[in-house]
């Protein structure tokens, strides 16, 4: 049965990877986008598809929808370290103000609710892996708690919504992810990298590069999301999303190093405030709950990352057998 589905921040990285999806699918999809961080360009294979409507709006702002709705994902906020700092208190009241608008504007319609929360929400976290029922080690007056007391705020936003019955709220805490349409500025390890050894400059890792990242590809994070939204029964707890394989950072920069040909050497810098040591989802409810776990593995889905990256720029394209060829 085709949906009316709304995808708040379907320009993003994720978010417009998820317009793909539903509309594959056969759905209607309604993008709503601020263009603050997202890209004109993730959406021009859409602009002309008869089952995409785009709207450009701040979801801070009161959101009004004439098209009945089905569903509406949140996926509304910068992501990336630079950004989401670049303006701190927007960025907090985007996952405050803006998952509250959204949220009415789903119970007016009767539509299911999916935020898109984070693995920040953990914090550095003291615990390992993490599994839902960690409540985190967050730094609440630091650089990066725009965004992650940020998100646990839209958390509890939406988990008092559910319990009040005022609408079906799923929230889905979403590990690192990468793949093509990444920023290559964003400021994440994946793109700094590839970008990095694309155009022959150094490495930069932060410390030592002892600290370790799980590293989900954004096809599979998409089908986590859509198992999530779909699922008949609320869960009633978050859901990790994330690839349980877990990578120090060191370890993400030789397997850079070896796939593309260069002689970008490693620099070490000191670390950022805050920034977490270890990450690594415990999936077990998503197994169990959704049916879902990760496919792709790191080394396929940096080699598409790379390809992407490298035609994006102009420059040369790793092959899969490791030689170059011209863009």
């Amino acid at each position: 049965m085709a949906l009316n589905i709304l995808v708040a921040g379907g320009a993003g990285f994720v978010g417009s990877h998820l317009c793909d999806a539903l509309l594959a699918q056969g759905h209607r999809v309604v993008c709503i986008d601020s263009f603050l961080t997202g890209s004109r360009q993730n959406l021009r294979p859409l602009r002309n598809h008869p089952g995409f409507t785009l709207i450009e709006q701040d979801i801070c702002d009161p959101v009004q929808i004439d098209l009945p709705l089905d569903r509406v994902y949140n996926l509304a906020c910068a992501a990336s370290p630079p950004r989401y700092q670049a303006d701190p208190v927007h960025t907090m009241m985007t996952c405050i103000s803006g998952t509250g608008n959204l949220m009415r504007l789903a119970a007016q319609h009767g539509a299911r609710f999916l935020q898109a929360s984070t693995s920040e929400v953990y914090g550095d976290p003291e615990r390992h892996p993490q599994s839902e029922d960690y409540w985190g080690n967050v730094n609440c007056t630091g650089p990066r708690a725009c965004y992650d007391e940020g998100k646990r705020a839209a958390e509890t936003l939406c988990f008092d919504w559910l319990r009040a019955g005022k609408g079906d709220v799923r929230v889905a805490r979403i590990f690192n992810t990468y793949g093509p349409r990444m920023q290559p500025d964003d400021g994440r390890i994946v793109s700094n990298f590839l970008v990095q050894a694309l155009r022959g400059d150094p490495l930069t890792v932060y410390g030592r590069g002892a600290q370790t990242r799980s590293f989900c590809f954004v096809s599979d994070l998409v089908a986590g999301l859509i198992a999530l939204m779909e699922i008949d029964q609320n869960p009633g707890t978050p859901i990790n999303l994330g690839n349980p394989g877990e990578f120090t950072v060191i370890e993400l920069a030789k397997m850079v190093q070896e796939m593309i040909p260069t002689r970008s050497r490693i620099v070490y810098r000191p670390l950022p405030t805050d920034d977490p040591q270890r990450r690594r989802p415990d999936i077990t409810r998503a197994k169990t709950i959704l049916g879902w776990e990760p496919k792709v593995p790191l080394a396929e889905g940096l080699q598409e990352t790379a390809a992407w990256f490298a035609l994006t720029l102009g420059l040369d394209v790793p092959s899969r057998s490791g030689a170059l060829v011209r863009a």
